[in-house]
């Protein structure tokens, strides 16, 4: 198993930890932001995440973003900052995805948003499956991005197979298909090109407008 399919299934293991953690672990003073901060910058980071939470915004993974920037010795500034642009990549990602997007979703569509994908793609992949999760679906698109496929060809794509209906299970199978045929020398576009090529064999791949 590669890294980065490791770092992808990491990904949604964060989601689902965030979903169950978050009720518990997440108040007015959380007290692992009480442990590794200084006070100033604790109040600020607990004043975004009161005020992220307030407008039905997950907040959890901006107490992870805090605590990590922590484990890195990050001045405060520095953790503050990353934590706001956080807040905005999941301010924007369930502008995108919409009012009625499950926390998984906009986390796994902020991890997209800050992979380089347009929330105007998000939309896009909104639409492809306005009914189901779009979690697993939005973790494969920022790994095919990250991989240096092109995101609006890795939108198209993903698009289209969610459209017709592909489970997660087949999405993750796309997923390691692409990233086998890098790892035996293939361009990344012309990998996503050959795996489109199969999942819809009576026409070319999808293409990009």
């Amino acid at each position: 198993m590669t890294n980065r399919l490791l770092a992808l299934l990491a990904l949604l293991a964060l989601l689902a930890c965030a979903l169950l953690c978050a009720p518990a672990a997440l108040r007015a003073q959380d007290p692992r932001l009480d442990a590794r901060l200084d006070a100033r910058t604790r109040d600020a980071v607990v004043g975004l995440i009161d005020s992220v939470r307030a407008e039905g915004i997950p907040s959890e993974p901006l107490v992870q973003k805090a605590l990590e920037g922590a484990s890195k010795h990050a001045d405060g500034a520095r953790i503050l900052a990353a934590v706001h642009k956080l807040a905005g990549e999941l301010g924007d990602a369930r502008a995108a995805l919409g009012a009625s997007s499950t926390d998984a979703e906009i986390i796994a569509g902020a991890s997209a948003l800050h992979a380089g994908i347009p929330p105007a793609a998000l939309a896009r992949m909104r639409a492809s499956r306005a009914h189901g999760s779009l979690t697993v679906a939005l973790a494969v698109l920022s790994d095919l991005v990250a991989r240096g496929v092109p995101g609006d060809t890795a939108t198209t794509v993903i698009s289209a197979l969610t459209n017709a209906g592909a489970p997660d299970a087949e999405l993750l199978q796309f997923q390691q298909g692409v990233e086998r045929d890098i790892a035996k020398g293939a361009t990344p576009a012309a990998a996503l090109g050959v795996r489109a090529q199969s999942a819809f064999p009576r026409a070319a791949a999808p293409r990009t407008p």
